[in-house]
């Protein structure tokens, strides 16, 4: 049974009494299901940058499950993250192909030059770092991506001219 527009603006004001755009029209869209979970939290993720736990309370509460189930989906699942990324989040991919072309040479040069570690964002917020398995372009090897954009055969040289041009923006 498919709800009309009138009905799911007055299931929304009854469960919601915040002010965010994002996450009225997020309430206003889903029904408060359990099923409904792990699609709200990739829409959280895709808006925020990241799954802030004020957010995760609410949606606890719209969705009537415990609090905890929510952190548990969102910690289990690599794509979620709980701390906000950088403008610039780079991933070095630490597999296998990568790995033996020397791809943790390239890492251990951007956590240097970015005085941060693996899951660290920067304190100006421009740069955050993460190690990735596999990227899936082993014929590239070794790979480093900007914010999804992948750098194939990669040197440290490579990487430090990428990080100059972004340090200009």
């Amino acid at each position: 049974m498919e709800e009309n527009e009138e009905a799911k603006q007055k299931r929304y004001k009854s469960k919601c009494e915040h002010k965010d755009e994002f996450l009225e029209s997020l309430f206003v869209t889903y029904l408060p299901i359990k099923d409904n979970l792990i699609q709200m939290l990739n829409e959280i993720q895709e808006h925020y940058g990241y799954v802030p736990s004020d957010v995760q309370m609410k949606l606890s509460e719209f969705l009537k499950i415990p609090m905890a189930e929510i952190y548990g989906v969102v910690t289990f699942y690599s794509r979620f993250t709980l701390k906000p990324k950088g403008k610039y989040s780079i991933s070095v991919c630490l597999g296998t192909a990568c790995f033996v072309k020397g791809s943790q040479k390239i890492m251990d040069r951007l956590k240097e030059r970015l005085k941060i570690e693996e899951g660290e964002t920067t304190n100006d917020g421009k740069f955050s770092i993460e190690a990735q398995r596999c990227v899936g372009a082993c014929g590239l090897a070794p790979v480093f991506t900007v914010n999804g954009k992948v750098y194939g055969k990669a040197t440290v040289k490579m990487l430090d001219e990428v990080l100059d041009e972004l340090e200009k923006e």
